[in-house]
């Protein structure tokens, strides 16, 4: 049984009105609930961190909803699907950062912070500067991880609705971004959270009723499911041992660096996320910061052995050929497999749990990179810190929401087709060499200072973005036969110098040596201000309180 024939001739019946079907009833649902939450999202606290007001298991739940990607489910299912062991190495990077977050971050930052990641890093510096440094590490974070999740929804969209001309996809990806907006500007991180808890809930729920179904055609048995995958890539066109590493991160010298590179930017990046940092804010105490950790650490943990079974199980079952010829490619492997398991309605309701992630996301993305541009830079720097909390700054926040909607949309377009695991593993790249430096060396080191806080971020972040435009990512990778395309974002063009398609090898030790050398070479002394920050990121003594309502 040959999918894709399958799901041309289903994609020519009425089967995408399923698709859409299922789609449109999630985000009813989602909007009705985010008009309720907005009922209470009058004051800045409430719009930016839901009134300190979620417990630390619901907060857990979301951050799971925010960290489960489309990378997560169609990336990662797909690199698994097509490379096997190399493939399965994206999740364990992604699930191996949580113990960074939770052991030198969320607690340190629930007591430090109020709103953002400018809070944190500005506390004991000279506050402009530095919040200006964090507010643009921020924005371009979040721009890298807004494309990978438009580029997802183009993708798919592709797949399910064989629309494969651009103008096309270019409409769909116009409509999430619109919706994320309303969810945005409407709901405010309170409803943004309960987007985030309703979709965790779907997706987690999706993969278990996939991973048990896969595993009940092998009699549960996974090893006979790993064995017909190995089988199945064994006997393609380019065999590929799905079992053992190098199907994807090859033998070569270059390859190796490649994958420490990638590693590196996985595990280093999560607690530089300023979308993630932003969620420890929504709780009422660090312990119930701590606490949330724990639990995406279980629920995200429990997700990637589902994707290592859905990735297996669509390669065994699907065929890398027939993934690799799909519309959407790579990213179209758990699609597909649910196609093959319970055909189009199954397919529909994954589809449409995949279109609710990227949607989730996308809406947690971008109340972050709003919040960070209205209170780092509105609100205390170009209005010194005298902006009225309730009207003016929630205000500029919802205006930059559009903003930022409109400039994910036009990226999310130009990426489209690219793999979205790789796309944010560049945003990974991004904040572990912008912002985790700074963290560390705030929260830790008595003698950092503003200029220290300035190299590393604006250093890390300059280098980090270099190294990507000029990596074989971008531009010079030889066209794939299969596809007749070239791997990299642009085609038939090679202005690559940079060997490697992630930079955190050298971005993030740079980032960290950057910030050494700045503070020393420095006179200022923030010693004074380190024992009060101190004493409250360990205490929680003057840390923001939850909000009654």
């Amino acid at each position: 049984m040959s999918a894709p024939v399958n799901l041309a001739q289903g994609v020519e019946g009425s089967e995408p009105w399923l698709n859409m079907t299922i789609f449109g009833l999630f985000v009813v649902v989602t909007l009705f609930i985010v008009f309720r939450a907005s009922r209470s999202s009058k004051t800045a606290v409430d719009f930016y961190a839901a009134g300190h007001s979620f417990t630390g298991a619901q907060n857990g739940v979301a951050i799971s909803g925010d960290y489960l990607s489309a990378a997560s489910f169609l990336g990662i299912a797909g690199a698994i699907a097509l490379n096997g062991y190399d493939g399965f190495l994206f999740s364990i990077g992604f699930l191996v950062a949580w113990l960074i977050a939770l052991l030198l971050v969320a607690e340190l930052l629930r007591n430090t912070g109020k709103y953002t990641l400018g809070d944190v890093l500005s506390f004991r510096m000279r506050q402009r500067p530095v919040r200006a440094a964090a507010a643009t590490s921020t924005l371009v974070v979040s721009f890298f991880y807004l494309l990978a999740q438009m580029a997802g929804a183009g993708g798919l969209v592709a797949l399910l609705l064989g629309i494969e001309n651009t103008a096309g996809q270019a409409l769909v990806i116009a409509v999430v971004g619109v919706i994320m907006i309303v969810y945005v500007v409407i709901g405010g991180m309170r409803g943004t959270t309960w987007v985030q808890i309703i979709k965790a809930a779907l997706l987690i729920t999706g993969a278990l009723l996939m991973t048990v179904w896969v595993l009940g055609k092998y009699g549960l048995n996974l090893s006979s499911l790993l064995g017909d995958a190995a089988d199945k890539a064994a006997s393609a066109a380019t065999p590929k041992d799905v079992l053992a590493p190098g199907a994807q991160y090859g033998l070569t010298g270059t390859t190796q660096l490649d994958f420490v590179s990638l590693a590196l930017a996985l595990v280093l990046g999560t607690a530089g996320l300023p979308h993630i940092l932003m969620r420890f804010y929504t709780v009422p105490t660090a312990k119930e910061a701590r606490k949330s950790v724990v639990w995406a650490i279980w629920l995200i943990g429990i997700f990637y052995l589902f994707t290592l079974v859905l990735g297996y199980g669509a390669g065994a079952l699907v065929g890398p050929a027939e993934i690799a010829a799909a519309p959407g490619g790579q990213n179209s492997a758990a699609p597909l497999l649910a196609f093959e398991l319970g055909g189009t309605v199954l397919m529909g309701i994954i589809a449409a749990v995949a279109f609710a992630t990227i949607l989730a996301v996308v809406a947690g993305l971008t109340i972050t990179a709003s919040a960070s541009f209205a209170h780092d830079i509105y609100a205390n720097i170009i209005k010194k810190g005298e902006a009225d909390d309730k009207a003016q700054e929630v205000k500029v926040a919802r205006i930059t929401a559009f903003v930022i909607g409109a400039v994910a949309i036009v990226g999310g377009i130009l990426a489209n087709g690219q793999n979205i695991a790789f796309l944010v593993a560049l945003a990974f790249a991004v904040a572990a060499s912008a912002n985790l430096p700074t963290i560390i060396y705030s929260l830790f080191w008595k003698r950092f200072n503003t200029q220290g806080a300035l190299w590393s971020m604006y250093g890390g972040l300059i280098i980090c973005v270099v190294l990507i435009i000029f990596s074989p990512a971008v531009s010079g990778k030889p066209v794939n036969p299969a596809t007749g395309k070239s791997p990299s974002m642009f085609q038939n063009v090679d202005f690559h110098w940079f060997p490697l398609d992630n930079p955190g090898l050298v971005s993030i030790p740079a980032a960290f040596l950057l910030g050494f050398l700045g503070t020393i070479l420095s006179k200022e002394r923030t010693d004074k201000k380190y024992a009060e920050m101190e004493v409250r990121s360990l205490t929680g003594a003057h840390a923001e309180k939850a909000v009654a309502h």
